[in-house]
């Protein structure tokens, strides 16, 4: 899918791999400028330095003085900004245990990172937004924010919160000119997750065909299918769609797809 975002400027949070690397590579592919931003900066400075016109930054969502710096930054770098991407996320896969043992500390870190983190730097970007009489913004959410997993109660928590925080930035900011949409992405290995299912290890080879098996297309998703997914939602011809949360899954929460 083609775009013209010839003469855009895009943030993108957690850019330095996976679903913020592949949109943040998918709207400079299409014409954007755009800051790669990443708590990891290496690798967000790998991702910009493949793209021509795109720049990098350390950026910790968690963090008021990074976010407040890299509002600055964009500015005298920019000018301005379009379009922000809050992808920047985090899970556990230490503690897959039962609420009453989930420990207090990875509740912090979770819900700091996946949702505050959200809040904190959309507030500190949108009037670069406004300044330009309106954007994009695009959350990335999760199909756990919709239908919740046992045994990580932090994570389907702090998406659930990402689903209705977009919802209402949507009714906030539209007469603002900010159309606000969130991306629910379904199960989308990525490098070291991936080569668990990828493996010889026979344990996590079951794991994976019992996930499949719920999937109707019986297939995981690529990070390409979110970064087309928010081209769209950026895209200069979507004029009229705001507060949606556009599910990424094979059809994993369409419904129950087994035999029973």
């Amino acid at each position: 899918m083609k775009v013209d975002l010839n003469g855009k400027t895009a943030l993108v949070t957690g850019a330095a791999r996976g679903i913020g690397k592949a949109i943040a590579d998918m709207l400079a592919d299409n014409g954007a400028r755009v800051a790669y931003t990443d708590i990891v900066e290496e690798g967000a400075r790998q991702g910009a330095a493949a793209r021509a016109g795109c720049v990098a930054r350390r950026l910790d969502v968690t963090s008021a003085a990074d976010i407040g710096a890299a509002v600055q930054w964009v500015r005298a770098t920019f000018g301005g900004l379009d379009i922000l991407i809050n992808n920047a996320g985090v899970n556990t896969m230490k503690h897959r245990v039962t609420l009453d043992q989930f420990p207090q500390e990875e509740w912090d870190w979770i819900v700091n990172t996946d949702m505050t983190g959200c809040y904190r730097v959309t507030k500190a970007f949108v009037p670069l937004l406004f300044a330009r009489g309106g954007g994009r913004i695009v959350n990335i959410a999760s199909v756990f924010g919709l239908v919740p997993a046992r045994l990580q109660c932090a994570f389907v928590a702090a998406k659930a919160g990402v689903v209705n925080l977009t919802k209402a930035m949507a009714m906030e900011f539209a007469e603002r000119g900010v159309l606000v949409n969130a991306i629910a992405p379904g199960s989308i290995p990525i490098e070291g997750p991936q080569g668990l299912f990828t493996g010889n290890n026979p344990i996590m080879k079951a794991r994976m065909e019992a996930m499949l098996s719920h999937i109707p297309l019986h297939r995981f998703g690529k990070v390409t299918d979110i970064a087309n997914a928010a081209l769209f939602l950026v895209a200069p011809e979507n004029e009229y769609m705001t507060g949606a949360v556009v599910t990424v899954d094979g059809g994993w929460t369409a419904g129950y797809s087994r035999d029973f």
